[in-house]
């Protein structure tokens, strides 16, 4: 009984914060496409804009979850710049957009030299068993 009580605390805990991420994610959006209308001397209905951001809050949605499956199955538990142009692939020029601006990031990355792999321990007391016997 207890443990079903802490779940349900959990889940409306979670269904809280996603209620007000998409309150905010809404807002974002609306604002943008109201300052996109004016600036293209548009008018977009109000009704419109809000499907539009709950589709877009939705397709964020669904891109979080399949970032985070792509990940998984890499054996990771982060997303990676792969994993994104990866849940780009239905959409070419998105992805190839996303492929450009990937490399722009590598090719201003300073060059590091590659860290040395530590040696374990078997490997650290053969060194020293040899520089004994000297």
């Amino acid at each position: 009984m207890e443990g079903s009580r802490e779940s349900d605390l959990e889940k409306e805990e979670d269904d809280a914060a996603t209620e007000i991420l998409r309150d905010r994610f809404r807002h974002s959006a609306i604002s943008i496409a109201e300052s996109e209308a004016k600036t293209n001397d548009m008018d977009i209905s109000p009704p419109v804009m809000v499907c539009i951001a709950d589709l877009a809050f939705k397709f964020t949605e669904q891109l979080a979850k399949d970032l985070e499956l792509f990940s998984q199955h890499a054996g990771r538990k982060s997303a990676n710049m792969e994993d994104v142009i990866l849940c780009a692939h239905r959409n070419e020029h998105l992805a190839s957009s996303l492929r450009s601006f990937c490399n722009e990031l590598k090719g201003k990355e300073p060059q590091t030299e590659r860290k040395r792999r530590k040696a374990s321990r078997k490997e650290d007391k053969a060194t020293s068993n040899v520089l004994d016997i000297s």
